[in-house]
């Protein structure tokens, strides 16, 4: 609840009101001090009838100039808010002639004070969303107490299963338009149900789902992938117990580094096989394995071998894919054994041959 009214809300609201009702406008703090007008040569000046307003919490009219230390003609009206007096709104005039605008002046201040609380909320929840999901993420549990009362009022099950769901915004995608990306985030979050989400600068949206309600809701973090696919990738950490959260994020950031090509944007963890090795790879012991293995292949020589592997080595369906008569592949395939010394032919050879061409492709 606003309990005093900061300048730049009180300069808003004269402003406001000024602009219905054509004339000057003061806002005057209970110490009776103006601490906004449309004329700026009152701001900080006393109002004798705007402390007395204040004081006795009834309106005061004014019908001549200078009759009270720092008045003019025109109607003094304490504004109350959730039952008690915040200010007085002074409206200057004749006051026979401003006493319509009275009324309109108390609905448009409390309209914009009104606003400004509902802005007030909506950011304390959104800090108290981040702080949740980061302590959770960290497996900071000294508050325990407080997490659970927290996750309790946004709807968190603390006997129930959940997943977390990771959303990296490409490097590429431009900051300065966050703000279209992250209400198209909290639009899917909203459809999806989830209550629990926040931003952790720079790039990663991250939020809490119930493992029963993933597996109803999965379509929508697909569809919102594929919808996105240039701006962001989407992946979903393995089902943990609300307090173990940390590893459901461990696993969701493993399941996001595995998406290294431009057409793949989602992951689910528990989808994950041989990626799960290959993301724990070190670049220096992936760099050494492409040396002893395919790094004397030419970008062709990689094209066949691709597509060798993706028809199961079959070079029936290899030579239809690409075009080539059985000899020429054959030719091909045997130029590839001479160049890394693995034989695509045999399963051992092929086996270190499909892991380098996985490693480069995740470079």
């Amino acid at each position: 609840m606003i309990t005093s009214v900061k300048r730049s809300l009180a300069e808003q609201i004269v402003n406001t009101i000024k602009d219905v009702c054509n004339h000057d406008i003061n806002f005057i703090d209970c110490s009776g001090i103006i601490l906004a007008s449309t004329n700026p040569a009152r701001i900080g000046t006393f109002h004798e009838i705007g402390l007395k307003a204040a004081q006795t919490g009834t309106s005061i009219e004014v019908t001549e100039d200078d009759s009270f230390s720092g008045t003019q003609k025109g109607i003094n009206m304490p504004l109350y808010h959730e039952g008690r007096i915040l200010a007085v709104i002074g409206i200057t005039g004749v006051p026979d002639q401003i006493r319509k605008y009275a009324y309109l002046a108390e609905r448009i201040t409390n309209l914009l004070i009104r606003e400004q609380e509902l802005n007030q909320y909506s950011r304390r929840e959104a800090d108290k969303k981040h702080f949740v999901l980061q302590s959770l993420i960290q497996n900071d549990t000294s508050n325990r107490d407080y997490l659970s009362n927290s996750l309790e009022n946004f709807h968190i099950g603390l006997n129930q299963s959940y997943r977390l769901i990771l959303i990296r915004i490409n490097s590429r995608y431009n900051l300065t338009n966050l703000s279209l990306i992250e209400q198209k985030t909290q639009e899917m979050f909203a459809l999806a149900g989830i209550s629990l989400f926040t931003f952790f600068y720079p790039r990663d949206f991250v939020a809490l789902i119930n493992t029963e309600t993933y597996q109803k809701q999965a379509f929508i973090f697909h569809t919102f992938a594929n919808e996105n696919a240039s701006i962001l990738q989407v992946a979903v950490g393995k089902s943990t117990p609300v307090f173990q959260v940390h590893h459901s994020y461990e696993s969701a950031l493993t399941a996001i580094n595995t998406l290294t090509n431009a057409s793949e944007n989602f992951a689910l963890f528990d989808d994950l096989t041989l990626q799960l090795i290959l993301s724990s790879v070190t670049d220096d012991t992936r760099n050494h394995f492409l040396q002893k293995t395919i790094s004397g292949l030419s970008t062709q020589d990689l094209d066949i071998i691709k597509v060798y592997f993706s028809e199961d080595m079959s070079l029936i369906r290899t030579c239809d894919k690409l075009y080539l008569h059985k000899n020429t592949l054959q030719y091909k395939l045997n130029r590839i054994h001479k160049i890394t010394g693995l034989n695509p032919r045999k399963f051992q050879d092929a086996v270190l041959l499909y892991l380098a061409v996985l490693l480069r492709t995740n470079l």
